[in-house]
């Protein structure tokens, strides 16, 4: 098994060409030639997912963001990147990223998202020129619910400690859009299509302002997209059912938003 015969099986679900301009989807770190014996699959390619690829016998590891975003300027033990960095050069650890690519197929990010609150009728919400795919989702709920029942719907679907709402609404909510991750820019592109209800992550202290009719869930960023790395380990799963991949022992952990008093 190669690295390429992994990121090949991941380009055939989440394609490298769909991702957005400003993202950095793709092989990081190693060569699509280089020699694989396991994976690990996480969600961010933290030190500690490293450390723990390294200890588990893992030479590949796939993750949800990428690890390289922005230019470095340097590569250091104190920044948590370049830690990550150097300690995946230095045990010959490969390193992918699905990232907006995951985004943007109905099966990936926002799909899942859709899946777990059952919704129905579900379409692409910002659809891309062959309309196959791009960002975020919209459908309906499976019964039409006020803002309070939709609160407690939603908190217990996802099985979130915390939701940040704008205020609820009290008549019947039928039509949701959601979209995983910082997903405060498409709000409007949600209300205009019909959706009375937003659910994403990442909003701005002004959005919740909403106007009538329109009402808005942040259910955090973590939250929102965790699930894209069980759908990409078993792609991986399922086309190499007799090959050693693993998702991270310590993932339920590894949201760096904490909540204070809950």
């Amino acid at each position: 098994m190669t690295v390429g015969d992994i990121t090949a099986v991941l380009e055939q679900f989440a394609p490298l060409g769909i991702q957005e301009q400003w993202d950095n989807s793709g092989l990081l770190i190693g060569s699509p030639s280089d020699p694989v014996t396991a994976v690990l699959v996480g969600f961010d390619c933290t030190p500690e997912l490293i450390a723990e690829a390294v200890e588990e016998g893992c030479d590949m590891v796939v993750t949800h963001h990428p690890l390289i975003f922005k230019g470095l300027k340097r590569i250091n033990a104190q920044d948590p990147v370049g830690a990550a960095v150097m300690q995946a050069v230095r045990h010959g650890v490969a390193v992918y990223a699905a990232h907006t690519t995951a985004d943007k197929v109905i099966a990936g990010v926002s799909g899942a998202m859709a899946r777990r609150l059952a919704l129905k009728n579900v379409q692409i919400l910002v659809p891309e020129a062959d309309e196959c795919v791009g960002l975020g989702c919209i459908g309906d709920f499976p019964k039409p619910m006020d803002g309070q029942e939709a609160l407690r719907y939603v908190k217990e679907q996802f099985g979130l400690r915390v939701i940040r709402s704008s205020k609820p609404l009290e008549t019947p909510i039928r039509k949701v859009a959601l979209l995983g991750g910082s997903g405060g820019s498409e709000a409007e592109v949600a209300r205009a299509k019909g959706a009375q209800l937003y659910i994403t992550a990442d909003v701005s202290y002004h959005q919740f302002f909403t106007p009538d009719g329109f009402m808005i869930m942040d259910i955090g960023h973590f939250e929102s997209e965790v699930e894209i790395v069980d759908i990409l380990l078993a792609q991986i799963r399922k086309n190499f059912p007799t090959f050693a991949s693993y998702k991270s022992a310590v993932l339920d952990r590894s949201n760096p938003v904490h909540y204070f008093g809950l």
